[in-house]
């Protein structure tokens, strides 16, 4: 490595920037002939510290800058290579070595180029970068998945209006992609502050996705290799609690968002127009949500026993589920059961809702009991007080499934009782 070192230190950056990929692709394309998965060592990594994000190797040196002009073309260049490049697994191990973070100053920089290669490849739809950031965010620390989700949320969703279009058409060229995408912006957005309540056309995005296709979000699951014990500080499997704690948590976070005191103390007395129809907007896609994800908790139980794996593995973890006890109750506290009462009962319903799909479909492994306890916390609520009432006998018919699928359980996330006819129109009427 001493020697490609110095080769590339007479180059100017752009060109030992493209250097260095060529001898890495090289030197890996030789390990993986011997080894299957090849240890990435200190080597390899340095070079593209110093010769890709520009980290001087010298001690008390100042970093390297590339403009603005310089910068997109490295990026143009990084894109090139991994599209040309025919072997997924050299790919990977390349996109693996520039990218994973190392624990030391280079993050910053290696976080801020990911996310602009991301957003490069998302816009000129280059599906082998797509696929490698997928399985960088399935073996990252969750710290770091959540940055680059926020990097794609700056440039589709806040940046440039109408720029949602061109995130929202990855759909059919990387589902793998857009699986993990939706995984990390559900931990990001956790809904505990109105900064973190998902944007409108994030949300509108993400449902249009799942209705297109439910399967989306078992992507990973589906695919992947899985232990019984999933590794803690990394992203979870699917995206279903992170979407169960969107459906559950919304109509209390939009109620507060609508009581946050303006800059002299004083709440608003009225909600512009515009912000009306947005929350009655995203309240009708939040509804369409909650019963695409009782749904797709119902295909599971066919997936996990096929996998071998039902009522060993928990897709929905009980130790999530505490948390979202605790802050649907601070919430509610928070905005006042009289001036929220109906916020409380929809939250209430919904969790209720997907706690009794989850458990029944052996998504959620807990006992009755368990979920007795963890129910008597919440606000009194007749769906919640009942939930480890619903007979095992309820569950093993399929009673359940057939209410979810039937109307019993209505989109608009108030549960009429099951088994049952569905609810008249006026049962939704909130």
């Amino acid at each position: 490595m001493s020697d490609i070192r110095h080769s590339l230190l007479r180059r100017d950056a752009l060109s030992a920037a493209k250097e260095v990929l060529y001898h890495l692709d090289i030197y890996f394309s030789s390990q993986l002939q011997s080894a299957p998965l090849p240890i990435v060592d200190k080597g390899p990594v340095e070079l593209l510290e110093e010769f890709v994000f520009q980290v001087p190797k010298e001690r008390g040196a100042q970093p390297k800058r590339l403009n603005s002009l310089q910068e997109l073309q490295l990026l143009e260049i990084m894109c090139n290579y991994f599209q040309e490049q025919t072997k997924d697994s050299v790919r990977q191990i390349i996109f693996s070595s520039l990218f994973s973070p190392q624990g030391n100053k280079a993050d910053d920089s290696r976080m801020s180029l990911l996310g602009k290669l991301v957003s490069m490849a998302v816009a000129v739809c280059r599906i082998p970068v797509l696929e490698c950031a997928a399985s960088w965010l399935q073996r990252t620390p969750v710290a770091y998945c959540v940055r680059l989700a926020r990097a794609l949320v700056d440039d589709y969703c806040c940046l440039v209006p109408g720029s949602v279009q061109t995130l929202r058409q990855i759909l059919s060229a990387s589902p793998r992609f857009c699986c993990q995408f939706i995984t990390s912006v559900t931990a990001l957005y956790d809904l505990s502050s109105d900064d973190l309540i998902p944007p409108l056309d994030l949300l509108e995005m993400i449902v249009n996705w799942i209705l297109e296709d439910p399967r989306l979000i078992l992507i990973t699951f589906l695919n992947t290799p899985i232990a019984a014990n999933l590794p803690i500080g990394f992203l979870e499997l699917t995206p279903l609690t992170g979407l169960i704690r969107w459906c559950v948590k919304a109509p209390l976070a939009h109620k507060r968002k609508k009581k946050t005191p303006l800059a002299n103390g004083h709440v608003a007395a009225k909600v512009p127009k515009d912000l009306g129809g947005a929350e009655r907007a995203a309240h009708l896609l939040y509804s369409k949500l909650h019963l695409s994800v009782l749904q797709v908790l119902l295909m599971l139980q066919a997936h996990l026993t096929e996998k071998n794996l039902y009522g060993r593995l928990g897709l929905v973890l009980f130790d999530h589920m505490v948390p979202l006890v605790e802050e649907v109750n601070r919430l509610a506290d928070e905005l006042n059961p009289l001036n929220a009462s109906q916020e409380i009962e929809l939250a209430l319903d919904r969790l209720a809702q997907a706690l009794q799909v989850a458990m029944a479909s052996g998504a959620l492994l807990c006992t009755r009991d368990d979920l007795r306890t963890l129910c008597s916390r919440l606000p009194h609520n007749k769906d919640t007080w009942e939930i480890g009432n619903v007979t095992s006998e309820a569950w093993s018919t399929g009673q359940l499934g057939c209410a979810v699928v039937s109307g019993s359980l209505c989109p608009h996330g108030l549960q009429h009782p099951f088994p049952g006819p569905p609810p008249s129109p006026g049962a939704c009427s909130n």
